[in-house]
């Protein structure tokens, strides 16, 4: 299948990398980006073409799909466009900057009939898949109670890019840019978030417009309780965690390795080691779990059949740092409305 990239800015060269590994006929047929120059360049150095504008990419009978990776506040015009001309998207997280823009997204491809996915790539990781089918089993019992935990850093140099943690571009700091995808990953273990307290901050280590730390008080669909806390101001920084207590045994899913423990103290693990990005280096993580999410969205526009992480699933995240935005400012419990 051919796949037009949209947006060479820092996750490019992962994909590029992810589309180049795979062995499911896959190939990477053309790349846009805002600057002509350094697109014409890119597209010489990774063996491909620059296409002039996204009507290109549209109108193109030989592209299958596009992966959209621009910054969030330039998806709507492009989403319409490839929309509207039945290419299927694939997506880097978020869908948008706010909730109402990303559900027009979710929206226009739905009655479009294009697929649209999202790139959480932690949900294809090996830990994860392990603990979905864990949970499955019901092998933890009753969920009581759930910790998640993004203890990442970032040197200010990462914010004095233009617009970077700015609510105009990006829709806020690092829960909308980071620890989204710890996020996603816990409601798709353990379903919805439906109550929230929250608290999010700027603290003294960076100069940027929105939050650099993000603490909440949640209640879920399921009956558990949980806290999330989570920042770009804890160096050298850590890999990300959720820690999740059932009434038989308990588990923890951190830097791609599943530990679960009964309450007997028998203990497995399951997974390998691997760094997330969570130190100064963002970009400090494999290529292999976007070309797992990547080669999951070709089997799927060949099948009909969902992708790993619909549009429409991922609005279950944007709504809840909606509503933790939302709880920020009023001091209130909030329940989580999409």
């Amino acid at each position: 299948m051919n796949i037009a990239l949209i947006g060479l800015g820092m996750v490019a060269g992962t994909h590029v990398a992810a589309i180049k590994a795979s062995d499911q006929d896959l190939a990477l047929a053309g790349v846009l980006g805002r600057n002509p120059e350094r697109s014409a360049e890119f597209a010489r150095r990774n063996g491909t073409r620059a296409f002039g504008s996204v009507e290109d990419i549209a109108n193109d009978p030989d592209i299958d799909f596009a992966i959209v990776a621009t910054p969030p506040d330039q998806r709507k015009e492009l989403v319409g466009i490839l929309s509207a001309a039945g290419k299927p998207i694939l997506m880097e997280k978020p869908v948008e900057r706010t909730l109402k823009t990303a559900t027009e997204i979710v929206e226009t491809c739905e009655v479009s009939g294009v697929p649209l996915g999202i790139v959480f790539q932690h949900r294809a990781r090996a830990a994860s898949q392990a603990l979905k089918q864990v949970l499955e089993t019901g092998a933890l019992g009753t969920i009581a109670t759930v910790d998640i935990r993004v203890p990442w850093w970032r040197d200010q140099s990462y914010y004095d890019e233009p617009g970077r943690g700015t609510y105009a571009r990006d829709g806020g700091g690092v829960m909308i840019s980071q620890a989204i995808h710890t996020l996603d990953l816990a409601m798709w273990l353990l379903g919805p978030i439906t109550n929230l307290q929250a608290m999010m901050r700027t603290t003294p280590l960076h100069d940027l417009e929105a939050e650099d730390w993000a603490g909440t008080l949640f209640e879920m669909e399921n009956g558990a309780v949980g806290t999330l806390m989570a920042t770009t101001a804890d160096f050298p920084g850590a890999a990300e965690t959720i820690t999740i207590q059932g009434t038989r045994a308990k588990a923890h899913l951190g830097s791609g390795v599943l530990t679960v423990t009964s309450l007997d103290g028998t203990e497995t693990k399951t997974g390998e080691t691997a760094s997330t990005g969570g130190g100064a280096d963002p970009m400090a993580f494999t290529h292999a779990w976007h070309q797992s999410v990547i080669e999951d969205f070709a089997a799927a526009i060949r099948s009909g059949t969902p992708p790993m992480a619909t549009g429409r699933s991922a609005l279950r995240t944007h709504a809840v740092i909606d509503a933790m935005q939302s709880a920020n400012q009023s001091g209130q419990i909030t329940r989580v409305t999409q």
